[in-house]
C-alpha cells in the first residue's frame, strides 16, 4: 500500500512551511505530497498567514523536489477555466519532469467563492463534466492538430492544445461519496478514484460501485487505482496520542473512530483492512504541519510494516 502525505494549507501554512513537509516527505520514504485547493480557512483557526495557491505552491515544489509525486486533493472546478487549468498543470509537469496528479472535483465551499468573489454556480456537477472532457481532451490532441469543444458552459474553438505535460498522461483523480454521477464520471475519465473520509464498509460499497461503472463503460474494474484519504494521528503511547490530538483541535476517541488513531500497530492493523476493502493507496491527511517527528514515526513504524 502506498502512504501519501495530504495538507490543508488553507489552514495556516507559508510556502516556507509547506516546502518543509513536502521535502520529509521526500526524505522519509513516502509517495507524495498533496495539497487541498482552498482560499478560506475551515472551523476554529486564524488561518494565518493565509491561503497559498494550489498550483503556484506545486510549481515551486516541483523544482525543489525531485522524486515524489505532487498533486491536489482536489482541485475545484469553480475556481479556473478548463483551459487554463491544462495549461498550468501541463507546465508544472513539465516543470517537474512528469511528477504530477490533478485530483479535480466540482468545488463545494461557498464561503470561500464569497470570500474572494469566486462565481459558485448552482451547475457546479455539469461544469465539471465538461471541464473534464476539456482538460483531458486538450493533452491527448496530436500535436499540430486543434481541439474544438461546444458545451453548454464552454466553448473552445481551434485550440493549439499546448503545452503537452511532460508525461504521455498526466494520472487524474475523482473522489467522493455519490452513489451514480460520481462512479459514472470516474469511470470515464479517471485514473484513480479515492474515497475521502469514510468508514472501511463505506470505501468497499463505493469502490464495488467504481468497478461497476468502469466495466458498463467498458473498461476493466482493476484499470483504476482505488485509495482513501483519512487524517492521521500516531504516538508511541496514549501520551503521545493524546498529544497530536489535542494540537489538531480532536479527541482521540473520535480520531479512532473516523480516521488512522493510535499506536502504530493499531494504524498498521486498520490499514490492513482498508486494503481488504480494495484501497491500493492512503492520503494521510496531516493537519499539524510543524510535528516533523510525527512523520518521521508513521515513516519508521507504519510505512515500513506494510506490504
Amino acid at each position: 500500500m502506498d502512504l501519501r502525505i495530504f495538507t490543508e494549507p488553507q489552514q495556516g501554512a507559508t510556502y516556507d512551511t509547506l516546502l518543509t513537509v513536502a521535502k520529509a516527505t521526500e526524505d522519509l520514504g513516502f509517495d507524495a505530497f498533496f495539497r487541498s485547493d482552498h482560499y478560506l480557512r475551515m472551523g476554529d483557526t486564524d488561518g494565518l498567514p493565509g491561503p497559498t495557491d494550489a498550483w503556484i505552491t506545486l510549481a515551486g515544489l516541483a523544482r525543489e523536489t525531485k522524486r515524489i509525486r505532487l498533486g491536489t486533493l482536489m482541485t475545484a472546478a469553480t475556481f479556473r477555466l478548463p483551459g487554463v487549468l491544462a495549461i498550468q498543470v501541463a507546465q508544472v509537469d513539465q516543470m517537474s519532469g512528469g511528477r504530477i496528479e490533478l485530483g479535480l472535483g466540482a468545488g463545494w465551499f461557498e464561503e470561500e467563492h464569497k470570500a474572494y468573489g469566486i462565481p459558485f454556480p448552482p451547475e457546479k456537477f455539469a461544469r465539471l463534466e465538461e471541464q473534464l472532457e476539456i482538460v483531458t481532451g486538450l493533452w491527448a490532441t496530436g500535436p499540430g492538430e486543434t481541439y474544438d469543444f461546444h458545451g453548454t458552459y464552454y466553448d473552445l474553438t481551434d485550440s493549439p492544445a499546448l503545452p503537452k505535460p511532460a508525461q504521455r498522461k498526466v494520472p487524474v483523480l475523482i473522489g467522493g461519496h455519490g452513489a451514480t454521477r460520481t462512479p459514472r464520471l470516474a469511470a470515464q475519465y479517471a485514473d484513480e478514484f479515492n474515497m475521502p473520509f469514510a468508514s472501511v464498509e463505506d470505501s468497499e460499497r463505493q469502490f464495488a460501485r467504481v468497478r461497476a461503472a468502469a466495466e458498463k463503460a467498458g473498461r476493466k474494474g482493476d484499470d483504476l487505482v482505488y485509495s482513501n484519504a483519512l487524517v492521521v494521528c500516531v504516538g508511541k503511547d496514549e501520551q503521545e496520542i493524546a498529544r497530536r490530538a489535542a494540537a489538531i483541535g480532536r479527541e482521540v476517541d473520535e480520531l479512532r473512530t473516523n480516521g488512522l488513531a493510535g499506536t502504530p500497530a493499531e494504524v498498521v492493523d486498520k490499514l490492513g483492512h482498508y486494503a481488504e476493502a480494495g484501497s491500493q493507496r492512503v492520503y494521510l491527511q496531516i493537519l499539524d504541519l510543524s510535528d516533523l517527528d510525527h512523520l518521521e514515526l508513521i515513516s519508521s513504524q507504519v510505512q515500513s510494516q506494510l506490504p
